[in-house]
């Protein structure tokens, strides 16, 4: 199908799509008839450019609803700055750390793991697998979706077969398995949200970064093959992922110095963890290895003094 029909398919469903930078994930906005909901709302460092973005797709109206897939920094930064622009909404998150964000736990929350930051913010409502919200023009289901996050949700609209996947599934693969980060297997629950995917059998598809997309055969082909790859060689995952963190806080950054990067990443429980060492100059070694392969990758460059996003 062609992008002028997934265009239709989103102006029929009331979708209007931001798509961000990897720094943010996409804010999908969907108005109608029915509640006006927002979901996800992009980094922190982003929170004016995702309210502006909100503000003027709205015009006059209110903002009813805030979804928030999950709950990794990228999807919820602007929760807080949303809700201080509009103090009647209503903020659903998926069930599994309700308590984590009622105490605030940032460990549990994954934010201090991963050496990132999210403004506080609270939750109002869950979005319970199973549910079906009315939404915009449309009923949504929420489906769950474990793998990247263990608390991940999807939201289908099966009069347009239209899928808002989140992390579950990009074009060209899907995100980090997290839990896999602290010895928890997760590789399976991938695989099992890609089956579910399947057989809801979508259209068109709003990822939670990059591009709509309608060839969804494909791109389900491209990630049951990288989780091929993953299962068959953790380790490759492994260090997919501490460059994913490093490249993640550098989109921030844009440039920092060599022992200003190093560290953060002794702060950084998922990067310090994977040091080969307690002994700083082993530790430096890790570390400028990492960065030298992100550098042939042309994912950062390098000088003397500092490094910097390419």
């Amino acid at each position: 199908m062609t992008l002028s029909v997934a265009k239709d398919v989103l102006a029929r469903a009331g979708v209007t799509v931001f798509e961000r930078g990897w720094l943010s994930a996409n804010n999908v906005l969907i108005q109608g008839e029915g509640p006006t909901a927002l979901v996800d709302s992009g980094y922190g460092s982003h929170a004016a450019q995702t309210t502006a973005l909100v503000s003027q797709a709205l015009g006059s109206r209110r903002l009813d609803l805030l979804l928030n897939t999950h709950l990794h920094s990228d999807h919820c930064g602007g929760n807080a700055a949303l809700k201080a622009m509009f103090p009647n909404l209503q903020t659903l998150i998926p069930p599994g750390l309700a308590s984590a964000v009622t105490d605030w736990d940032e460990k549990l929350l994954t934010y201090a793991p991963t050496g990132q930051h999210c403004p506080r913010f609270s939750h109002d409502g869950l979005l319970l697998p199973g549910a079906s919200l009315r939404l915009g023009n449309g009923f949504w289901q929420v489906h769950g979706a474990k793998g990247h996050d263990p608390h991940s949700i999807v939201l289908f609209q099966p009069e347009d077969r239209l899928l808002l996947s989140a992390d579950a599934l990009w074009q060209n693969g899907f995100g980090v398995v997290f839990p896999e980060l602290e010895g928890q297997s997760a590789f399976d629950e991938v695989g099992e949200t890609l089956d579910l995917i399947e057989a809801l059998a979508p259209i068109t598809v709003v990822p939670g970064h990059g591009s709509v997309f309608q060839d969804i055969p494909e791109a389900l082909e491209r990630a049951r093959s990288r989780l091929h790859q993953f299962k068959s060689d953790p380790e490759r995952h492994l260090r997919h992922a501490q460059k994913v963190l490093i490249k993640f806080r550098l989109l921030e950054w844009q440039r920092i110095e060599h022992e200003a990067l190093f560290a953060w990443a002794l702060n950084t429980p998922y990067l310090k963890n994977a040091m080969p060492s307690t002994e700083p100059a082993l530790q430096k070694q890790w570390l400028r290895q990492l960065l030298a392969e992100l550098e042939q990758s042309r994912a950062l460059r390098m000088d003397s003094h500092f490094v910097l996003n390419a």
